[in-house]
């Protein structure tokens, strides 16, 4: 795995040890207009890698280095998520632009630096987020056309549960109860239901909660076996 060196100023210390990755897309025209962006020092944004449709990765900030990739977010009781993760910028123009699946060489790149990264640090597969579970109500990213299953087969992101799924007939209010204990901020409830469908049943996107939603979210919040998480 080949990474380039493309240095951003938009960095300074971490206050949290690491314990999550959050994938992002560029969401603008061009990859161009993306590195543009991030190296731009007057811009206050950066992500410590980005992958270009062609696989091509650029490091633009290093691991041990605060990139400014996550905004206003939370997940699991963090709120400072740019000190606690790595973020990655996938290039893709995004629901603004023309949101389009990301290629195969793009996503063959990205696997072996997710498992990596992982690796390095030892996150969690819960806490391998999309930019959208950890800002509902700001961010769509990386949106329903990610492969997220794809990570999920390598256990390189929770997969999705689809056996013995059983609707625990939760109220509105129990779900988003349940769903913030899994870790969303449900301060915007419609949002947060419509980032939980986006990762975790993504062809329906409706911010509706049926029984498959909460269905889905109690499979992912029974015990695991030991390591599992």
């Amino acid at each position: 795995m080949t990474v380039i060196d493309c240095p951003s100023p938009n960095f300074d210390e971490r206050a949290l040890p690491i314990s999550m990755l959050v994938l992002h897309y560029t969401g603008m025209v061009d990859a161009a207009s993306a590195i543009a962006r991030l190296t731009d020092g007057e811009a206050n944004v950066s992500a410590h890698y980005l992958i270009a449709e062609d696989g091509q990765i650029l490091r633009m900030v290093e691991e041990e280095k605060r990139a400014w990739h996550a905004g206003k977010s939370f997940w699991r009781g963090i709120r400072d998520v740019n000190s606690a993760s790595i973020g990655i910028e996938i290039v893709n123009p995004g629901h603004e632009f023309g949101y389009r699946p990301f290629p195969e060489e793009q996503v063959d790149a990205l696997l072996p630096l997710v498992s990596q990264i992982v690796q390095r640090h030892g996150i969690k597969r819960g806490n391998i987020v999309g930019h959208s579970d950890i800002a509902p109500a700001r961010k769509q990213d990386p949106g329903e056309l990610f492969p997220w299953s794809r990570l999920a087969r390598l256990r390189l992101a929770l997969p999705r549960p689809t056996r013995n799924l059983v609707d625990p007939l939760w109220t509105d209010a129990g779900f988003l109860l349940a769903l913030e204990r899994f870790g969303y901020d449900v301060s915007d409830p419609f949002a947060a239901t419509v980032a939980f469908q986006r990762r975790f049943r993504p062809e329906l996107i409706d911010g509706a909660i049926d029984g498959e939603c909460r269905a889905i979210l109690l499979a992912l919040l029974l015990p695991k076996p030991q390591g599992d998480d």
